[in-house]
C-alpha cells in the first residue's frame, strides 16, 4: 500500500491541475473566511466558518480530488495493472487515497489552527477532531461511491458538482440556521450532523454525549457509500 502511496504521491505533486484543486482553492476559501471571520460570526458562529472551512477542504480538496484520480487511473488503465498484481482491492483504493487523505487532514489542521489562533480556540479539540475525522471518512465514500458513475477526469467536473455544492450547502444552511427547526431534516442530510458538532466543539455549550450522538449520520453516510461503492465501482473502462 506505502509504494502505491508514494508513487500516486508524485502523480498529485507532477499534475498541476490536482495541486490548483487540492491545494489552492480550498486554502483561497480557508483564507477568506478566516480574513471576515468576525462578519460571518456576527452572522452565525466561529463554529460555522470552523465547519464552511472543513467541508470546502473535504469537498473540493479530498472528494472532488479523489473522483478525478480514481477515474484518471481507470482510463489509463493504471487500476486494471493493479489489480493483476498481489495487491487486494482495499489495498489498492487505499494506497491511491492515502495520499489525498493525509493532505486533506493536514489542511484542515493547518488551517484551523490559524482561525483558532486569529479568532479564538475551539471549546472542545477532542469533538472537533472527532467531527473532522466523520466528515473525512464520509468524503472519502462518497467519492468512491461518485467514481463509479464518472467515466473520465474531465467527467468528474459534472459529477462531482451535486456533492460538493450540496454539502456545503447544507453545511452554510444548518451552520447559520441552527437546527431548532427541521432538526432531523438537517442532521440527516450529508453533512448536517457533522456541522452541527463542529458547531457544537468550537462554540461550546452542548454536553459532549448529545454531541458525539451527532456522528451516528454521518457515519451512516459512510456506510452507505461504502455500499454504494461496492455496487457502482468500475476497474476498467466503460466499453
Amino acid at each position: 500500500m506505502l509504494s502505491i502511496a508514494m508513487s500516486e504521491l508524485i502523480q498529485i505533486l507532477r499534475n498541476r491541475l490536482v495541486l490548483v484543486t487540492s491545494f489552492i482553492m480550498p486554502a483561497a476559501v480557508s483564507a477568506f473566511f478566516i480574513y471576515r471571520h468576525e462578519l460571518f460570526a456576527s452572522v452565525a458562529s466561529l463554529g460555522y466558518v470552523a465547519a464552511v472551512v472543513m467541508f470546502t477542504v473535504g469537498a473540493f480538496g479530498l472528494y472532488t480530488t479523489a473522483v478525478t484520480t480514481l477515474a484518471s487511473r481507470r482510463q489509463n488503465l493504471f487500476l486494471k495493472r493493479l489489480r493483476s498484481t498481489a495487491a487486494g482491492d482495499a489495498t489498492i483504493l487505499s494506497g491511491l487515497l492515502l495520499p489525498l487523505t493525509v493532505i486533506a487532514l493536514v489542511q484542515v489542521t493547518v488551517i484551523m489552527t490559524v482561525l483558532a489562533v486569529v479568532a479564538g480556540a475551539p471549546d472542545n479539540i477532542l469533538l472537533l477532531v472527532a467531527a473532522v475525522l466523520a466528515t473525512v471518512a464520509m468524503m472519502i465514500g462518497l467519492g468512491l461511491a461518485t467514481a463509479g458513475l464518472t467515466n473520465s477526469p474531465e467527467h468528474a467536473q459534472v459529477t462531482t458538482l451535486p456533492v460538493s455544492l450540496g454539502v456545503i450547502a447544507v453545511a452554510s444552511w444548518v451552520g447559520i440556521a441552527g437546527t431548532e427547526e427541521l432538526t432531523l431534516l438537517k442532521r440527516l442530510l450529508p453533512g448536517g450532523s457533522a456541522t452541527e458538532l463542529a458547531v457544537n466543539a468550537w462554540n461550546g455549550g452542548v454536553a459532549v454525549t448529545d454531541s458525539l450522538i451527532l456522528l451516528a449520520p454521518t457515519l451512516s453516510w459512510v456506510v452507505v457509500a461504502v455500499a454504494l461503492a461496492s455496487r457502482m465501482f468500475r476497474w476498467e473502462p466503460r466499453r
